[in-house]
């Protein structure tokens, strides 16, 4: 007996979210079948692979992605290479050094490096704040203004501080608002509802629903991003249908799998292939399960992340 597909048509879509400028803008979402499921439809924007810079890079990047940019390398200079590095489509600065409870670097200076890096690249860019909810209110409204007319991401905005991110940079400076929250369909709802009231429009909001590294209790990023693509879909939850980017980099090059030194676990193999890996399959997790973007750090991963997405799209 012949097979008859039948293809799983939904009447909604995913919103389209464009960041950047000029001719190196990318667009996010857009789709309206499942994660990968060409056979069901065509899928309008592919996803998108981000390479994660960090102004403490110097201190908290592994030694293998250290080494990619080379020793004392300038903050223009590894936005370059970032944005350079094979697979890439967009670069995502993480300020981590402005954590009150870390470096604590004042305002004024991590502005510096932002403006530092936009100016030495011409794809789109994401900005990452120190993830100190109080720090970045101040610094992600700087972000934004100091942004301005460069269309950008900036990450997050959280339930505790939508207000002030929201306002600021999806408002008064006409940027993309990325709305952050954890692992939870209604908790994503609920910060996309209030901060649609706030007058950011849809189509200039993109979800951060959250992560964890693949055997962290991943089976529940999966279901929260299921149900979530699930009702954007099936159901028509305009209020869901936002695209979704994962930073993927910064949960799994801190598990003790790509940290640990081979001197210490030798049993193990060397550490940049586990850091490697780790990156990989959180992405690729994270992609089939519904996000429209990743975040990763070492050239690999990049490079094995956008093949896939090229041979499945």
């Amino acid at each position: 007996m012949p097979f008859n597909q039948k293809p799983q048509k939904f009447n909604a879509k995913i919103q389209s979210v464009t960041i950047g400028t000029g001719d190196k803008t990318m667009t996010l979402g857009g789709e309206n079948v499942l994660p990968f499921y060409t056979f069901d439809g065509e899928i309008e924007n592919a996803p998108k692979v981000g390479v994660e810079i960090s102004d403490m890079a110097a201190e908290t990047f592994a030694p293998s992605i250290k080494a990619y940019y080379g020793e004392g390398a300038s903050m223009a200079d590894m936005a370059k290479k970032a944005a350079a590095m094979e697979g890439a489509d967009f670069v995502a600065l993480y300020l981590e050094g402005g954590d009150p409870n870390g470096a604590d670097k004042p305002v004024d200076e991590l502005i510096a490096v932002v403006k530092e890096v936009a100016d030495a690249i011409d794809c789109p860019l994401v900005v990452e704040g120190c993830k100190n909810v109080e720090k970045d209110s101040e610094l992600l409204n700087k972000v934004a203004e100091a942004l301005q007319g460069r269309n950008v991401l900036v990450m997050s905005a959280k339930e505790e501080n939508y207000k002030n991110v929201g306002a600021s940079v999806g408002l008064a400076y006409k940027q993309i608002v990325g709305a952050e929250s954890a692992v939870d369909i209604n908790l994503a709802k609920q910060l996309n509802v209030v901060t649609t009231q706030l007058g950011v429009a849809p189509e200039n909001i993109v979800m951060n629903v959250g992560t964890a590294a693949v055997g962290y209790g991943y089976e529940y990023v999966v279901s929260t991003m299921d149900r979530i693509r699930g009702a954007a879909l099936s159901q028509n939850d305009t209020m869901l249908q936002m695209p979704i980017i994962t930073p993927v980099a910064s949960e799994t090059w801190g598990t003790k799998e790509a940290s640990a030194s081979e001197e210490d676990m030798p049993e193990w193999g060397p550490a940049e292939d586990r850091g490697i890996n780790m990156e990989i399959m959180t992405a690729a997790a994270d992609l089939v399960s519904g996000s429209n973007a990743v975040i990763l750090r070492h050239p690999q991963s990049v490079k094995t992340i956008a093949k896939m997405i090229k041979e499945l799209v």
